[in-house]
């Protein structure tokens, strides 16, 4: 962790079990046995610096928005800390204990689906005034005043005010989402899955918009994505996960051209390459991923590996370490196998 962490995660976990409700039961009834836990986030520990993107990347059900939504308290979190750093001081932001109107103003969250994230009901202006109306943040006038402006920043018109979400575009309503977000100037955003719904052509306008936010303001990112090409964009630092658990973790292009952990190599191997005079083999993982509520032993990616050993990557879970032969040292892998390239040749990419 640097000096400049705004966010800091430690051991952070999520289960589904019986006793979390009706909707966790119905989850665990369709999972298996309703008295196991689903473990859907099982110890993750990163940390996020001010004016940084931190992606989160995996397959779907690896549990990245569930860390999403545990951050923001949209879900209880089972165990572990997540510690926001506000006027220098830490505050544990998944402590059911905490009082969150302390820091509520300061982190913000935008969901995948813009059109079901806005209230239908409500007219653009509304929906973007109304965190200002909660928090008490000027009068009438100012209010109206300061949408007008976040309307203009995100690449809308003032006009737009009065209008409901139905009249806009999937990434106008995005727009109006990152607007809504960005009305009490937060200093950390949760990005979750901001552009799958959108066209490729306006996925490129938002994350544009975002870059240029985030050097205007400064606020930090937790971008979570299964596009690849997405999160080298965006993204200074990447963690992938698998599982419920961080396999890899490190900046951008050392992820991309120093990738340690099979996976990590597996998921690379999948992106479309621009040159179509380039050649490379996609690696196809066998089998399926194994259930959350009963993880394999040991390295829990082993029953899909193509070059795991028996004696250790079926017994022993490895930590998440720095790897041995790469050029940051914050670059960190959970493999028994990263001390041992030549293993490894047969993932060259």
């Amino acid at each position: 962790m640097t000096d400049d962490a705004i966010l800091r995660v430690d051991g952070l976990k999520k289960y589904y079990g019986e006793d979390d409700g009706m909707f966790s039961r119905a989850m665990n009834r369709l999972l298996g046995d309703a008295s196991r836990s689903a473990k859907a986030v099982d110890g993750l520990s990163f940390d996020v610096n001010r004016g940084e993107t931190v992606g989160l990347v995996g397959e779907s059900g690896c549990g990245k928005s569930t860390v999403a939504q545990t951050l923001l308290n949209l879900l209880p979190a089972t165990a572990g800390s997540a510690e926001y750093r506000k006027d220098g001081e830490w505050i544990d932001i998944v402590d059911p204990e905490t009082d969150e109107s302390a820091i509520r103003s300061e982190i913000q969250i935008v969901f995948q689906d813009p059109q079901s994230s806005l209230n239908p009901r409500r007219t653009v202006g509304e929906a973007i005034r109304r965190p200002l109306k909660i928090h008490g943040i000027g009068d009438e006038k100012e209010q109206q005043e300061r949408v007008s402006s976040l309307l203009q920043r995100v690449g809308l018109s003032p006009a737009h005010y009065d209008r409901y979400p139905h009249e806009f575009s999937g990434g106008q309503q995005q727009r109006i989402a990152i607007a809504r977000a960005l009305a009490l100037d937060p200093s950390f955003i949760v990005l979750d899955e901001p552009t799958s719904a959108l066209d490729v052509s306006v996925q490129g306008q938002i994350l544009n918009l975002l870059k240029d936010l985030q050097e205007e303001t400064d606020v930090s990112y937790l971008f979570i994505s299964h596009d690849l090409s997405v999160i080298r964009y965006m993204a200074d630092r990447i963690g992938v996960m698998y599982l419920g658990k961080l396999v890899e973790m490190g900046p951008t292009e050392a992820i991309y051209q120093e990738a340690t952990h099979p996976y990590t190599i597996s998921l690379l191997s999948s992106v479309p390459k621009p040159d179509p005079t380039t050649r490379t083999r996609k690696i196809n993982l066998t089998g399926t991923v194994p259930s959350p509520e009963d993880p394999p032993d040991g390295c829990r990616f082993h029953t899909r590996c193509p070059v795991a050993i028996e004696e250790e990557c079926r017994v022993e879970e490895p930590s998440l370490r720095p790897t041995p032969n790469g050029t940051d040292s914050t670059h960190l892998g959970a493999c028994h196998l990263m001390e041992r390239e030549f293993e490894m040749e047969r993932f060259e990419i």
